[in-house]
C-alpha cells in the first residue's frame, strides 16, 4: 500500500545508448533500482529533467516501462504527460496509466501562452482530470513555460477529486505557503526547487521533486526526515550542504550538468540529446568539486 503523496522524488533523466542514441531502458532501470535503496518515496519519469520534450511517444513509453519495472509497488511512479493540446495530454495520461503509472504530472500548455487565460488553464486541467484514469498532479513551471499557475487557478482545481496535488518549481515560497492551506491543509504541495526545499518543508510542503536527489539521494532524504522530526539544525546544515551542487545540476548547467554528476557518482548519466550540448571540462571540474564538498570529502 502506497503512503500519501509525500517525501523526496528524483526526476530521473533519460539515459541514451552511447552508440545509437536510442533510449537505454536497461540503464534507466538500473539507475532507478539503485535509487530505490535510499528511502525515496518514488520517482518522476518524463519530467523536464527527463528530456521529455525531446522524446517521441514510443520512446517515452519505453522510459515509463523501464521505471515501472524498478519502482516497488508501494512507492510512487509519477509520469510527466504535459502536451500542448488537451486531447494529446489526455491520451498521454491514459497511456501512462496503462503502463503502470500511479499519477501524472501535467505542465501547462505554453506554445500559445498569451491565450492561456485562467479560464483556459482551468478548463484544460479539469478536462484532463476528468479523463485521466489516475490522479493528476499540477505542475507549475514558470521559468520554461512563461506561465504561472496562480493561487486562484490552483484553488479552483484543488476542488476536483482527481487532482492530487501540485509541484512548485520556483523559489516562490509565498505562493507555496498559500497552496498548502487548500483542502483544509491536506493538499499536497511538492517543492521542485532544491535550494529552498527546507523552508518549503517548514512552510508545509509535503516533500520535493528534486534533480539533486538523483545524485545525492541519501542527503536529500536526510534533509526531509530531519525537518519532519523537528531536527532543524541538522536540516539547515543539510540544506546548506546541498544548495551549491543542487544549483549546478539544475538551474545553472541543466540536464547536461545533472547527467555529468550522475556519471561522477556511479550512475548512468551519459549524453544529452541534441540540440542540448554537453558540459565543458571546466564545468565538469566545477561539478566534481561541488560534489566532493557536498559529500564531506
Amino acid at each position: 500500500m502506497r503512503s500519501a503523496l509525500a517525501g523526496i522524488f528524483p526526476p530521473i533523466p533519460t539515459t541514451f545508448d552511447s552508440s545509437t542514441g536510442d533510449v537505454d531502458a536497461r540503464a534507466i532501470a538500473s539507475n532507478v533500482s539503485r535509487l530505490m535503496t535510499n528511502g525515496l518515496a518514488g520517482v518522476l519519469a518524463l519530467g523536464s529533467n527527463g528530456e521529455a520534450g525531446l522524446l517521441d511517444d514510443a520512446e517515452g513509453d519505453l522510459v515509463v516501462a523501464a521505471a515501472r519495472d524498478a519502482v516497488p509497488r508501494d512507492r510512487w511512479l509519477l509520469v510527466g504527460v504535459g502536451r500542448e493540446s488537451t486531447r494529446a495530454t489526455v491520451a498521454a495520461a491514459r497511456r501512462a496509466a496503462k503502463l503502470g503509472a500511479d499519477a501524472v504530472l501535467v505542465r501547462p500548455p505554453s506554445y500559445y501562452k498569451t491565450d492561456m487565460t485562467p479560464e483556459a488553464l482551468i478548463g484544460h486541467y479539469r478536462q484532463v482530470a476528468d479523463a485521466s484514469p489516475i490522479p493528476v498532479v499540477l505542475y507549475n513551471l514558470p521559468g520554461p513555460t512563461g506561465i504561472v499557475l496562480t493561487v486562484p487557478i490552483v484553488s479552483a482545481l484543488a476542488e476536483h477529486a482527481n487532482v492530487a496535488g501540485v509541484k512548485e518549481t520556483s523559489p516562490e515560497l509565498e505562493r507555496l505557503g498559500q497552496w498548502v492551506t487548500l483542502r483544509g491543509g491536506s493538499f499536497p504541495v511538492l517543492c521542485g526547487w532544491a535550494p529552498v526545499v527546507y523552508p518549503a518543508l517548514m512552510a508545509g510542503a509535503a516533500g520535493g521533486i528534486l534533480a539533486v536527489a538523483n545524485v545525492l539521494p541519501e542527503q536529500c532524504v536526510a534533509l526531509y526526515e530531519h525537518t519532519r522530526a523537528g531536527r532543524h539544525a541538522e536540516a539547515l546544515a543539510a540544506q546548506r550542504a546541498l544548495t551549491r551542487i543542487a544549483r549546478l545540476v539544475s538551474s545553472v548547467h541543466g540536464i547536461a550538468g545533472l547527467k555529468t554528476a550522475l556519471d561522477l557518482v556511479g550512475y548512468r548519466g551519459g549524453a544529452v540529446r541534441s540540440p542540448l550540448l554537453p558540459v565543458s571540462d571546466r564545468v565538469r571540474d566545477e561539478i566534481t568539486q561541488a560534489l566532493q564538498k557536498a559529500r564531506g570529502h
